[in-house]
C-alpha cells in the first residue's frame, strides 16, 4: 500500500472534492467543515441538490421528541389557587404520577364552575427538576400561566372608598421574593385589601412569590408604584392613617389608637424604612418585644402587626 506522504493535508478541488493527494504549493487547506446556513447560496445549492435526490431539506423532529416546558407557577396551594381563579388564564397544567389525581380533581372543580381549564399533562420528576432552577420545591405540580392583569392604586380606592375598615400594606424596600410572598399570605389571611411595594425593586411576582404566598397571589391585589411617598399622600387624603413599624415609635403597634382605614408601612430588614417614607407616616409605632432578640423579620413582623391593628 502507499504511504501518504508526511506532508499530505486535506486538499479542495475546484468542483468541491477532498481527496487526501500530497499537497503542492499552491494548494490551500481545506475549510473546516461548517454547517451551511439556509438563504445563503451554499444552502440553496445543498437545498436543490437534497431536493434532487429525494432528500427532505426540513429538519427531522426525533421520535418522541418534546417542546422546551414552561412552568410560571409551581407548589400545591399556589396551583391550586391558580386553577380555581377564574381570571388567570393558563396553557398547561402539569403533573407527576403521584400527583395526577389531585390536579384532575382540580380541573373538574374548576369545569363544575365554567373555568375554562386543559387537561393536566403528565411528567416525569426529572422534568421538573430540569424545566425549573436547581433546588426548586416544586412538590410535582406546576402550571404555564398568564401573568395576573396590572393593578393600579385607583382601583383599590374605588374597591375601598366605600369601605368602613381597610387595611392596605405598603413595603418599603422589599427585595426578597420569599418575604413578599410571606407578607402576602398574612395580608390576606388578616383580610388586607392590598399590598403597595416599589416598582423598581420589588420582585415580580413569579413563581417563588406565589409559592411561599401558598395561594394568595389569586386574592390579594398588589399594586407596583413608582413613588412611595406619594402613594402614602394620595391614601392620607382617602383617609387612611399611615402607621409605619419603627423601632424608634413611643408606643407599641397593640397601645396605637385604632382607625377604620390603615395603612400599615413596613421596611426591609437592616435598612428599614427611608427617611422621607417615614416621614410622610403618622405615626411611628413598635412591636412589644421583649427577649433577647428585639426584631423580627418583616413578613413575621407583618403578622404581628396586622393582627394588631384589626383587632
Amino acid at each position: 500500500m502507499k504511504q501518504k506522504s508526511k506532508n499530505s493535508a486535506p486538499f479542495r478541488s475546484r468542483d468541491g472534492k477532498i481527496s487526501d493527494r500530497p499537497a503542492k504549493k499552491n494548494d490551500k487547506p481545506a475549510p473546516p467543515k461548517r454547517g451551511i446556513k439556509s438563504g445563503t447560496r451554499a444552502g440553496r445549492i445543498l437545498a436543490e441538490q437534497r431536493e434532487a435526490h429525494g432528500i427532505d431539506p426540513r429538519p427531522v423532529k426525533r421520535e418522541g421528541g418534546t417542546p422546551k416546558i414552561r412552568m410560571t407557577l409551581f407548589g400545591t396551594h399556589a396551583c391550586e389557587a391558580a386553577v380555581m381563579n377564574p381570571t388567570r388564564a393558563m396553557q398547561v397544567i402539569y403533573c407527576t404520577d403521584a400527583t395526577e389525581n389531585m390536579a384532575y380533581d382540580w380541573v373538574n372543580k374548576a369545569r363544575k364552575l365554567g373555568i375554562k381549564r386543559p387537561d393536566p399533562v403528565l411528567l416525569e420528576k426529572q422534568a421538573f427538576d430540569r424545566a425549573l432552577p436547581k433546588n426548586t420545591v416544586h412538590q410535582g405540580i406546576g402550571i404555564d400561566a398568564a401573568q395576573l392583569s396590572e393593578v393600579f392604586l385607583p382601583d383599590i380606592m374605588n374597591i375601598t372608598i366605600h369601605k368602613k375598615k381597610s387595611v392596605i400594606v405598603l413595603l418599603d424596600q422589599v427585595t426578597d421574593p420569599h418575604n413578599l410572598g410571606a407578607v402576602m399570605r398574612s395580608a390576606c389571611a388578616f383580610g388586607a385589601d392590598a399590598i403597595i411595594v416599589q416598582s423598581k425593586y420589588a420582585p415580580e411576582l413569579n413563581g417563588i412569590v406565589a409559592k411561599t404566598a401558598c395561594g394568595a397571589t389569586e386574592y390579594l391585589a398588589v399594586v407596583y408604584e413608582t413613588n412611595l411617598a406619594r402613594a402614602i399622600e394620595t391614601l392620607q387624603e382617602q383617609g387612611y392613617f399611615a402607621i409605619a413599624l419603627d423601632e424608634r415609635g413611643e408606643k407599641t403597634i397593640n397601645e396605637s389608637q385604632k382607625f377604620d382605614k390603615t395603612l400599615l408601612v413596613l421596611g426591609a430588614e437592616g435598612a428599614g424604612l427611608r427617611p422621607l417614607i417615614r416621614e410622610k407616616c403618622d405615626v411611628l409605632v413598635k412591636l412589644p418585644t421583649s427577649g433577647a432578640l428585639s426584631s423580627l423579620n418583616v413578613s413575621n413582623a407583618a403578622a404581628v402587626a396586622l393582627y394588631a391593628v384589626i383587632s
